[in-house]
């Protein structure tokens, strides 16, 4: 569900026509509901109700603060995986003990500020860092609290690019070296075991890979139990997915019963990291057509939304449903069209051969279910200006991130001294 719908022929966000927003701040832009944020939270935590459950924020969805800050006022917490998503979960009032720390690349530098303002968790990757942390905390004489995030070879059933869950993955500690593992974090005196992490990729559709995955989990908390090992916490990840095209993810109460059957018996704390079921369909990248091009055997859409500005269509070949911001006269014709961005690169398209309604010059589209990596992964290729974004409340909107300028931006770059000496 999402709060975008149709009010007397333009399309609105809650309240606010999309099409007043182009005209007050230009095209393109990001737009976020509010109404949608918080609904998807409160589904997810009303499925959850009973269950010790913590729900914490996954910044690399969508790390705006004014997004993070909208979750961590109804109770979220954070799953960050930089120094930068930790300062910005910080920034947007999320407590210290509600962050998780995922990733599997800290540094030394990273771990002594986690450390420093006392996250909940660090979700350890490897027998290297498990090292590292170890001799971050000792040289700050304290203790990291640690869940080893364990490798379950897991198939998720997703894109190959956003599967974590298996062997062949990069993501965390085999499978059979786990108790290894265990044994060698309680006998540092750094390091704090505590629980078991696993993650096993994003946008699932299915229920299925979950529950295999939760399976294997609780069985290795029962047998590390039995080795003496105290595991108080369980972090199940996120990768709920959203229906971006025909897809039917599970719903949050039907993965809750799943958690419910698996995990709750162990009596631990529950953490989650959802990310992309929350802000998914919270959000719209709104694109004005600049030009339609009749070539040979196809009509181009060109719009002034690039790859730039939405990348997973480019990345992953995904699926974003366009529609336009005039709603189209009933009955008005479909025809194929390629929609494509100004880019000098083929692969800068959104959809090919999509059947739409007429468009022309000067007409608005949004692009729906851009709310979760989308302005996170933007770029100024081509120096074409960072997309701001807007957060939108009932009746009112902001500019949560401004528009930079071509000045700010030709500001990054600073010139050597013998390229500014005279001829």
């Amino acid at each position: 569900m999402n709060h975008f719908d149709y009010v007397q022929g333009l399309l609105h966000a809650e309240a606010v026509s999309l099409d007043a927003i182009a005209a007050a701040l230009g095209t393109p832009f990001y737009c976020y509901a509010t109404a949608t944020l918080e609904r998807h939270y409160r589904v997810l935590e009303a499925a959850f109700e009973g269950q010790r459950a913590t729900i914490c924020y996954s910044l690399k969805a969508n790390s705006n603060l004014a997004v993070v800050r909208s979750l961590a006022v109804l109770g979220a917490g954070a799953d960050i995986v930089s120094q930068g998503e930790l300062r910005r979960a910080l920034a947007a009032g999320v407590p210290a003990k509600k962050i998780i720390f995922s990733g599997v690349g800290k540094t030394r530098e990273e771990m002594a500020l986690a450390l420093e303002v006392g996250i909940h968790q660090f979700n350890v990757e490897s027998e290297p860092e498990l090292e590292a942390l170890n001799a971050v905390a000792l040289a700050r004489q304290t203790r990291a609290p640690v869940a080893l995030r364990i490798n379950p070879d897991v198939d998720a059933r997703t894109h190959e690019k956003i599967s974590t869950g298996r062997k062949e993955d990069k993501f965390g500690i085999p499978w059979g070296r786990a108790p290894e593992l265990f044994a060698r974090a309680r006998a540092m005196a750094g390091i704090e075991p505590v629980g078991i992490d696993v993650h096993i990729g994003s946008q699932l559709t299915e229920i299925g890979p979950f529950e295999r995955a939760f399976e294997r989990l609780a069985g290795l908390v029962r047998a590390l139990r039995a080795e003496g090992h105290a595991i108080s916490r369980v972090d199940l990840g996120g990768g709920l997915g959203i229906p971006y095209e025909a897809e039917e993810p599970p719903a949050p109460e039907h993965y809750a019963q799943i958690v419910r059957r698996t995990i709750a018996p162990l009596g631990c704390e529950i953490i989650l990291e959802p990310g992309r079921v929350i802000v998914g369909n919270a959000g719209v990248l709104v694109c004005r057509v600049i030009y339609v091009k009749t070539a040979e055997s196809r009509t181009f859409v060109i719009l002034d939304g690039a790859m730039n500005d939405l990348l997973r269509p480019s990345l992953y070949g995904a699926y974003h449903r366009i529609v336009p911001v005039r709603q189209p006269a009933g009955g008005a014709p479909l025809e194929p069209v390629d929609i494509v961005g100004p880019i000098c690169e083929t692969g800068d398209s959104f959809a090919q051969n999509r059947p739409m309604p007429p468009l022309a010059a000067g007409d608005l589209v949004a692009i729906m279910s851009a709310g979760a990596y989308g302005a996170v992964m933007a770029s100024s290729y081509n120096s074409r200006l960072l997309v701001p974004e807007v957060l939108v409340k009932g009746a009112a909107f902001s500019v949560i991130r401004p528009r930079p300028s071509y000045d700010d931006m030709l500001a990054m770059d600073v010139m050597p001294d013998w390229l500014n000496a005279p001829a």
